[in-house]
Order: structure tokens, then sequence, then C-alpha cells
């Protein structure tokens, strides 16, 4: 699996290097995203088309790389190519809307719309979907249908999951890299070259955009970008879920609950998506309408910098991934119902710590 330093390292430096030239561009075209939004946390107009450098970085690095001459087996080989036929089509109809959207803006439904579309033919055509549960709370294998429904709607609740949480500088980016590292070595270790090239393609090219979207960002993702991370990483949770068991040469990784572990991956977007969602139903208000009730407004409004709100998120993602290989050796159903008691207690953390601050201002006045 040395070829994949190559894959990271070629990602990296498509984006590296391309990306001073595209906030360039972005300049001159005055593609910006707009400060004078209330809900907005920049006082500047900053480029909002990194998903292009990212799209493109991604997808070359993994063309370029592809590793079929690793490919022994002519039957995974031929899934292995079909998986790249349909991967590239739907990131090019996710990257299309999303870019869309980032220049002059795209109707809900018709983003919905497009949203099935990627979901059913990853689901249906490329037949990339969970087909079990193993083991948690009793369920192993899902009826045929029970799969296609629960694909599907992992693919919306994954894409729109790291698109609600690009509100910081470098939150999604960071995140999204985490993710992506933690996928990567999974597969690596398992040795799927395929699934691993695509992951740390990813990880590559969010790691050289970091250097320009970490605070204070030079440049925005756009839902180009987005879009394009949430639909790889899920792409990657849902193979990972779905990994034939007997296949796997690591005797630890056997015994890693993989439904739990790519649910800790992605705690960060999962969690902060349903928080978010049962606040606007509990108020009347519409799930998919924008405002500043997430985790990381919350931290924000409790004192904490752009940069030390996206490092306390990062250190809570790897620590809850950590938890995870550390709890492995229980049943998976305890596993889950104990990740979900810390997840929902570091959650309610940061509310917390702002009702307390808004007491105090209280009590001063």
């Amino acid at each position: 699996m040395e070829f994949l330093v190559l894959v990271f390292v070629t990602a990296f430096m498509v984006v590296l290097l391309a990306t001073p030239s595209l906030i360039k561009v972005a300049i001159l075209k005055r593609l910006f995203d707009d400060p004078t939004e209330k809900r907005k946390l920049h006082k500047h107009a900053i480029p909002t088309i990194g998903g292009v450098i990212l799209f493109a970085g991604t997808l070359f690095s993994f063309s370029l790389w592809f590793p079929r001459n690793l490919i022994h087996d002519p039957i995974i080989e031929l899934k292995a190519m079909d998986d790249y036929k349909y991967i590239v089509a739907t990131l090019l109809l996710m990257f299309f809307v999303g870019i869309k959207d980032d220049i002059i803006g795209t109707a809900p439904v018709k983003k919905l719309i497009a949203h099935m579309m990627v979901s059913m033919i990853l689901v249906l055509m490329a037949d990339i979907r969970i087909v079990s549960m193993h083991g948690i709370f009793g369920i192993h294998d899902l009826p045929y249908w029970a799969s296609i429904f629960l694909s599907i709607f992992t693919y919306i609740v994954v894409v729109n999951a790291f698109n609600l949480i690009d509100g910081v500088d470098g939150l999604a980016s960071g995140v999204g890299l985490i993710a992506t590292l933690a996928f990567g070595t999974w597969f690596a270790f398992v040795g799927d070259a395929v699934m691993a090239a695509l992951a740390f393609a990813l990880a590559g090219s969010l790691f050289a955009f970091l250097f320009f979207n970490f605070s204070p960002a030079k440049i925005f993702m756009g839902d180009s970008g987005s879009l394009t991370i949430g639909l790889i990483i899920c792409i990657l949770a849902i193979k990972l879920i779905s990994y034939d068991v007997s296949t796997i040469p690591n005797e630890f990784l056997l015994h890693v609950s993989k439904p739990i572990f790519a649910m800790a991956v992605l705690v960060y977007p999962l969690t902060d998506t349903l928080r978010i969602f049962v606040y606007r139903t509990i108020r009347g208000l519409s799930p998919f309408s924008a405002d500043r009730n997430h985790l990381h407004h919350r931290l924000l409004d409790i004192g904490c910098s752009h940069r030390k709100t996206v490092i306390v998120i990062y250190i809570v993602n790897v620590f809850v991934i950590g938890l995870c290989l550390f709890l492995s050796v229980l049943n998976p159903t305890y596993v889950f119902i104990i990740m979900f008691a810390v997840v929902l207690i570091l959650a309610q953390i940061p509310t917390l710590l702002k009702r307390q601050k808004n007491k105090r201002v209280h009590h001063k006045q």
C-alpha cells in the first residue's frame, strides 16, 4: 500500500499549487460569499469556489493512481471498475449542482432531486448499499427493501450533514480530513486498495486546502466542496459497513463494529445535523431553515475563536473514534448505547456553558 503516499502527495500538491490562482480568479470574477447576511461569521468578502480545486485534486489523483494493477481477482477487478465509473459519474453530478449553487444559487427542490438521483444511482446501479447492521440491537442482514431505503436515507443525511457544518473556517475540511484518514487507514489495513486510494486522494486535497481555509480563511469550499466531500465520505462509510467480514485479515479490526466505527468517524456532522433538525422542528421551524444554533455557533457564543472552536471539535472527533476502538471488545449493542450516551452528554456542554455565561451577564446587569 506504499502507493497511497503517492495518492496523498499528488492530491496535496495539486490543491496547494493551484488554490492561490483560483483565489485570484475568484476575486477578479467577484465570486464572493455575501458577508452582509446576519448569520455570516466573517466580515469580508471571501471566494466561495474552493470546491473546484478539491474536486479536481481528488479526482485527478484517484484516477492517475487507480490501483488496477493491485487487483488480481477478475471478479473484484470488474467490481472495482464499475465502482469507479459510478463514483466519477455521481461526483460530476453532485459537483455541478454545488458549483451552480455557489455561483447563481439552486432551488432546494432541484438540489433534492439531484440528491435522489445520485443516491439511486449508487444504491440501485452501483449496488453500494448497507446490507447488514452487524448485530446492533440483534439486527444482522437487512431485507433488500430495507437495505435500499436505509442506504438512500444515509446518502442524503451524510451529504447534507457536511453541507450544514460548513459554517466555521476549517470545520468541514478538518472534519473531512479526520474522516478520510480514518476510513483510508481502515481500508489500507484490510487490503482494499481502491477505497483506500479514494480516501487518501480526498485527504491529500483537504490537507492542502486547510492551509487556505483554516482561520482566517482565504477561501471557502462552498457547496461544490461540501457536497463533494460528503458524497465521497458517505461512499467510504457505506463501503466500510458492507465490507465482507470473512476477508478482513486484521484480528483487531475483525472485532470492531463497522456501523459504530463509521458513526464514530462521522460523529460531529451526524450529531449536529440530528440536533439542529430536532431543535428546529420543536420550535415549529423548517428543518432546512438557516440559523446560528449549530454546535459550532454555541462554541463561538461562549467565547471560543474560530481556531479554538474547530480544534475542540477535532479533538472530540478523534476522542470518539478512539473510544469506539477501545470498546470494541463489548457487544455492539452495548457499545452503541455507551457511545450514544457519551456523545449526547458532550453535545450538551456548549449549550450549558452558554446558559451559564448568559446568567453571569444577567446578574452583572
